[in-house]
């Protein structure tokens, strides 16, 4: 967001990621951003409030974050030789109103052997990334075969589609 001149300030907030187990999963990250955005509007009525949530889909599985290396490893297994989609649900919060949307883009990754996915689990931190990888990281680097969308949406906030919405919502000064 910085590189794309925005100027911003970082607030964690503690959200418990559930979600209605009959949701779509398409639905579920912008349920997940609308979730955390509500708990920071009291905050603030000036600010723009800019929160997201991003999930994998392979098989009809929804990837969020690993809870244990073993979990990751499973993931990691699940997705290769596939391709699957992510999606990064984004939530604009202002002055009481939200707006959200969902970015898809489809990855696919070659077969991956026990001793990549063993040497991505020792030297990254794969239990804070939803699927178990980064595709910024070595594994996104000697594993992605193909990306079809936004690769910044993978990363986890697709900065263009952000832009797109603040500009519709009027909340860009020119």
């Amino acid at each position: 967001m910085r590189e794309a001149g925005f100027e911003f300030t970082i607030q964690t907030s503690s959200v418990v990621e559930d979600f209605p187990e009959s949701m779509n999963v398409v639905e579920v990250p912008a349920f997940l951003a609308r979730k955390k955005a509500e708990v920071l509007l009291h905050l603030s009525l000036k600010n723009i409030i800019l929160s997201a949530d991003t999930i994998g889909v392979c098989d009809e599985r929804i990837l969020g974050k690993p809870e244990s290396l073993q979990e990751a490893f499973e993931m990691l297994t699940l997705l290769s030789g596939k391709a699957h989609k992510v999606y990064t649900g984004v939530c604009i919060a202002f002055k009481n109103k939200c707006k959200t949307f969902v970015e898809e883009t489809e990855v696919k990754f070659k077969d991956l052997n026990t001793d990549e996915i063993d040497y991505y689990i020792k030297h990254y931190a794969p239990l804070d990334k939803a699927g178990a990888y980064g595709i910024q990281e070595w594994i996104g680097l000697i594993g992605i075969t193909g990306i079809m969308g936004s690769y910044l949406n993978v990363v986890g906030l697709p900065v263009a589609q952000v832009y797109k919405v603040l500009r519709e919502l009027n909340l860009l000064s020119s």
